[in-house]
This record gives structure tokens, sequence and C-alpha cells, in this order.
């Protein structure tokens, strides 16, 4: 498991947080050329990369009564992707874009006999960060007219095969300086829909319900602080 900085900022939530739109795009201060040149590495080698619009969040405040101001600023996905570790000429363009995850709970059983199971995948070997790690499911970056809940929303159709009980409630906004973005966190009730397909998920290797507090290893430091947010009842 990639180790979390201690400084990474966690912040509860308590109603869902306010996007703050800046005018843009951002175009970081860097040699563009040599991003160009480390983004053409990246789509040789994995032809799933494609280009597009992004938030990049440029500051994160509390507003009071357990609420956010996250401030975002729309650029391209090639300033961030280009950032992957171990990348050959990748540099660090400053861009932390904004996703949304979800905690999805499946609560089976009566008031008896009940169990609590989380929805949970492990990352491809493909992927930029965190590969072959373990991490809830789903989760996704935001596009420039989304808002978290949306987001997650979108991507619980896309990668899983389960749907909301009742609308996603934001329970966390959480820094991922691993994976250098941050992440607005959700707790969603879930059932297994009918419609989902997610067998085009392919940041994900397999997907497995998993009884709360047996997580499989290894788990993505983001991940490791996401538990603290799971219910079992």
């Amino acid at each position: 498991m990639a180790a979390m900085p201690a400084f990474a900022r966690s912040i509860r939530l308590r109603r869902p947080p306010l996007l703050a739109r800046v005018p843009g795009p951002f175009v970081p201060k860097v040699d563009l050329a040599a991003v160009e040149r480390a983004w053409e590495r990246l789509v040789e080698a994995n032809p799933r990369y494609f280009d597009g619009p992004v938030l990049h969040v440029l500051g994160v405040s509390r507003n009071g009564h357990g609420g956010t101001t996250i401030h975002v600023v729309e650029t391209s996905y090639r300033f961030y992707a280009v950032q992957r570790p171990g990348l050959v000429g990748g540099l660090d363009c400053g861009v932390r874009p904004l996703g949304a995850k979800g905690i999805c709970r499946v609560v089976e059983g009566d008031a008896d006999r009940r169990s609590t199971r989380y929805v949970m995948a492990r990352r491809s070997q493909s992927v930029a960060f965190y590969p072959g790690a373990w991490e809830f499911a789903p989760g996704g970056g935001l596009e420039p007219d989304d808002d978290p809940a949306s987001c997650v929303l979108r991507e619980l159709a896309e990668e899983t095969d389960f749907e909301a009980v009742r609308p996603p409630i934001a329970v966390a906004i959480l820094e991922d300086p691993v994976a250098l973005s941050w992440e607005v966190v959700h707790a969603i009730d879930v059932r297994p829909s009918r419609t989902a397909d997610a067998t085009h998920a392919w940041e994900h290797a397999e997907r497995r319900l998993i009884e709360h507090g047996a997580w499989p290893a290894p788990l993505c430091a983001i991940a490791e602080r996401m538990t603290r947010f799971c219910i079992d009842s």
C-alpha cells in the first residue's frame, strides 16, 4: 500500500460541498513540449488514454456548518496524466483534479441476521496510480459541468452492477497526495441492478463484495482512510 503523507487533508462533511468555478482554462507554467512528449508516450503504451477537460482544484475552504467550498478551474487531462509515477520525462504540472468516490454498502438480511458488505475492486496493472491495489468502487473524475453526486452516480453505473437505493450522501472531502487529486467521498446504499453492465470498466481487474472490516490487501492509501466512514449494521 502506498503510504499517505501525514499532512494529507481530510474534511468531514455535513452537507454537499459547493463548487466555485473560476474562468479558465488553466495552463500550467511548464515546458509544454515536454508535456506533449510525455503524453505521446502514454498514449503509445495505452491507447485508452484520451485528452479532455477536467476540473483542477485551486483550493478548498470550510464555509461553516459542516460544508466546504471547492474552487475549481477547467484544464486539460493530459496535464494530470503526465504526472504518472515512473513515466520517463514525466513532470509535476501542479494539476490536482477533483474526483468523486463512493462507499457503496449492500445490507442484506433482517434485524436478527443482517450482513453488511461493500463494493470493492482491485485496480488493474495498467492504471497510473495504485496499480494492483484494492479500492472502494466506484470512483472517477468530474467533468466540467459535473457536480460530485452526479459524477459518482454515473461512475456507479459504469463501474459496477449496482444501483443506488437513495441519493448519495457526501461525507468527506479527502486530499490524495499519492494520486495527486482531491476526492469527494459519498456514502451510498445500493442494490443489484438489472441494467448495469460493468464489463467495460478496464481500470479494474476484478470486483467483489467485501464484509465490513475484512478489507482486502493491498489496500489503496485513500481507501484505508475511507474505511473510517464505513458503517457496520
